[in-house]
């Protein structure tokens, strides 16, 4: 595969796992779209499907996965910890190996249109492939949450860049953009206090004052009876992994609250994992190359 694109859907449906099998099956099926990975959280009732393609591929996966979810997601009866928008609630499009991020803006600008036309739900196009500043971050678009959008989509400000003028029915609308790597990572506290998580959440969030690269919200885990500070790392070179691990460490010492546990979903750089490592082991030199697998995978 000369061309590399990674495209990694969010769906609003992680209980279901039925329903989640299914549309895995369909992506999984695309002509031309190898499927790397399902990550399902129930408390966020949301999962991630990670897969790469050329653009024909990446065009066929998205029109695999709209062709399943939206049949299978209804949002009127849907409830979960993360904020969503819709059914598919965002398709990012990612530049990996032969591919720039121009192509990749044309590519998400191709694929809303057609999801638009195909199932009549209105398209905004975010991050780089954003037609004003305004759509760039998600988290604006998605602000209202379903049940706010058929009110705010009224508003001149937020008409969509393809599809109608209402929020289809039961899968809502959707975010389509060219975006680089990001990395999901999760920090579980060993506290019930939500208030601690989203003290953290708006300490090390960029809108908050914190890292450049961060967005974080906090999230109750119920059935744990636990917090959890639920993060998008949106540039791992500029905002490691590990600094934002040890200011929430930090963070949390200052509430006498510890971290129990942490989590990446869905797939990260090799990159952001050595970072770590060369980090808290106090390597002096670290590389790639160093790593035995990785060696063997080399073309």
């Amino acid at each position: 595969m000369k061309t590399v694109i990674e495209s990694v859907p969010n769906i609003s449906e992680g209980r279901n796992s039925e329903a989640v099998s299914e549309i895995a099956a369909a992506v999984r099926a695309a002509p031309g779209v190898r499927l790397l990975d399902v990550s399902s959280d129930a408390a966020h009732n949301r999962s991630v499907l990670t897969f790469v393609a050329d653009e024909t591929g990446v065009r066929q996966g998205v029109r695999a996965l709209f062709d399943a979810a939206v049949p299978r997601i209804d949002l009127t009866r849907h409830s979960g910890e993360h904020p969503r928008m819709g059914a598919v609630d965002v398709v990012p499009i990612i530049p990996i190996r032969g591919a720039t991020v121009e192509q990749c803006v044309a590519l998400s600008r191709e694929i809303g249109a057609e999801i638009a036309e195909r199932h009549g739900i209105p398209v905004y196009l975010y991050e780089d492939s954003a037609t004003s500043e305004r759509r760039r971050n998600l988290a604006a678009i998605r602000k209202g949450e379903f049940e706010g959008f058929a009110e705010k989509i009224r508003a001149p400000e937020w008409k969509p860049d393809f599809g109608p003028d209402a929020p289809h029915p039961t899968a809502g609308v959707v975010a389509v953009g060219a975006r680089p790597p990001l990395i999901a990572y999760n920090i579980n506290l060993g506290t019930r206090d939500l208030a601690v998580a989203d003290r953290i959440a708006r300490a090390i969030r960029h809108l908050g004052g914190g890292f450049r690269y961060v967005k974080a919200l906090p999230v109750e885990l119920a059935e744990r009876g636990e917090v959890q500070v639920s993060i998008n790392m949106t540039n791992f070179r500029k905002s490691p992994l590990h600094r934002v691990f040890e200011c929430v460490k930090s963070e949390a010492e200052r509430h006498g609250v510890a971290i129990v546990g942490s989590e990446i979903v869905g797939l990260a750089p090799a990159e952001a994992l050595l970072m770590a490592a060369e980090h808290y082991l106090r390597l002096e030199r670290l590389s790639a190359e160093q790593v035995l697998e990785m060696r063997l995978l080399e073309e």
